[in-house]
């Protein structure tokens, strides 16, 4: 089975459907605890503990033109998030230079984590591998996931946001397999309340 997508650009292109799903709402949040872009280690379980909640955001990289632009709105509203005690964490298969170039573009002052072996993206399910006609489509338009990712696996994760309350559960999840829809701060901050 496949579903088309629209590109920025306007070039349609196929994708597999893929099996999968994300985490659900009241699931217990997987643990982890990598380095983030600053050095810092983020354990989760020690930042619940001094945290009301984290979200958690999965995002495609720098050269994502949604991925940037949900980044500068929670990069803008970073104040509101963290006056309702909440750590914000952003994901990416990148390599340094390139979540460099992220912050550059966005200004984003959260952590962000190179998932270098995308252990986080597997164990929240939103992980998947670019099909050949996906992976042609991005090099038309100068995306070398390769050189992006560091390696030759062409993973990437769905966009996803996951809020992880302090006792460890998802309380909210946006998932969606259209990298177009991501979730809006306001509806964090509507979990948040």
């Amino acid at each position: 089975m496949k579903k088309y997508l629209l590109l920025a650009t306007g070039i349609l292109f196929s994708l597999q459907v893929l099996a999968q799903t994300g985490l659900k709402n009241g699931a217990v949040a997987p643990e982890f605890s990598p380095r983030d872009n600053s050095g810092k280690t983020l354990d989760l379980k020690t930042l619940l503990k001094s945290h009301k909640a984290v979200v958690l955001l999965f995002y495609r990289g720098q050269w994502c033109p949604y991925c940037n632009k949900q980044i500068k709105q929670l990069q803008d509203s970073l104040q509101l998030l963290t006056d309702k005690g909440v750590y914000v964490i952003g994901v990416t298969p990148e390599t340094d230079d390139n979540i460099s170039k992220t912050i550059d573009k966005t200004h984003a002052s959260f952590s962000i984590i190179h998932d270098k072996d995308y252990q986080i993206m597997k164990a929240y399910d939103v992980n998947y591998t670019v099909n050949d006609e996906m992976l042609s489509q991005l090099k038309k338009y100068g995306i070398d996931l390769e050189k992006n990712n560091g390696n030759k696996d062409h993973v990437l994760p769905f966009p996803a946001t996951y809020v992880i309350n302090s006792s460890g559960k998802i309380s909210y999840v946006h998932f969606d397999k259209d990298y177009a829809r991501r979730a809006s701060v306001s509806s964090l901050l509507n979990v948040l309340n």
